[in-house]
């Protein structure tokens, strides 16, 4: 969808020639059984099923919503618009394309197979899910910059793709007059002189600075929030922040 070259250290799959917009047919088979397998494990029990049923269903939903946001942050086919990279917006992104299905999803689960039923509970763990996912989401586009492919398992294309990433956001905050001309002439081309432009503006701005100060006050206020965390065992938000805290790949 986004002519991506490489994924998890993989040729993207609609990239293989003997596959190409199959892809698409392939990925909506995948999709289609989860439902299949919803009903095979839990079907005998209807209250269950039904709540695991519509979990997927909303989140799947949110998923496609925050796609779109990132997909149309620009004009389709159309000039560049970096008035359009606010941070309003990427949050959105952030949390409907990332949060929910990497994060909350999960949790989620294991808090329905659980028998767990208040409420108030399930808003806790989105809220702190949520936390993480943006934390993540900002981990991920500061890798795609300044990560090694052979780490991350990935080409790094934000620039050259013309993203609405946390990097070229912070950027456009910190920009004078002739930094804006520089990313307006330069983002979201494919030209290797161009996007080392924009990396050299990114260095100059001190945005490595900025992500490393940015990940602490996060951590923080995740740890804040797990502090009032009582419906649920904290272990489990803690293992999944062990898992991405400082992560290279």
């Amino acid at each position: 969808m986004d002519d991506s070259e490489t994924r998890r250290g993989e040729v993207c799959w609609y990239k293989r020639a003997d596959v190409g917009m199959i892809a698409i047919n392939d990925a909506f088979l995948l999709e289609s059984f989860i439902y299949t397998m919803l009903e095979k494990h839990y079907g005998g029990d209807k209250d269950m099923h039904g709540r695991l049923r519509d979990l997927f269903l909303d989140v799947t939903q949110k998923t496609e919503f925050g796609q779109l946001l990132d997909l149309t942050s620009q004009p389709q086919g159309g000039p560049i618009d970096l008035a359009r990279f606010t941070e309003l917006r990427y949050k959105q992104i952030v949390k409907y394309k990332t949060a929910f299905y990497t994060f909350y999803l999960p949790v989620a689960i294991g808090m329905i197979t659980g028998g767990v039923t208040e409420e108030r509970a399930y808003e806790q763990a989105k809220k702190v899910c949520c936390i993480m996912g943006e934390y993540f989401q900002i981990q991920d586009d500061y890798l795609d910059c300044y990560g090694k492919p052979e780490d991350i398992g990935k080409v790094g294309t934000d620039i050259q793709d013309n993203k609405c990433s946390w990097l070229v956001v912070q950027a456009l905050k910190e920009a004078d007059k002739n930094d804006r001309k520089v990313l307006e002439k330069n983002y979201g081309s494919w030209d290797e002189g161009k996007v080392r432009k924009v990396k050299e503006l990114f260095n100059k701005i001190g945005l490595t600075g900025k992500f490393r100060k940015y990940e602490e006050d996060s951590y923080e206020e995740i740890q804040r929030e797990l502090d009032e965390v009582k419906e649920l065992p904290r272990e489990v938000f803690e293992l999944l922040l062990k898992k991405i805290y400082k992560r290279q790949k």
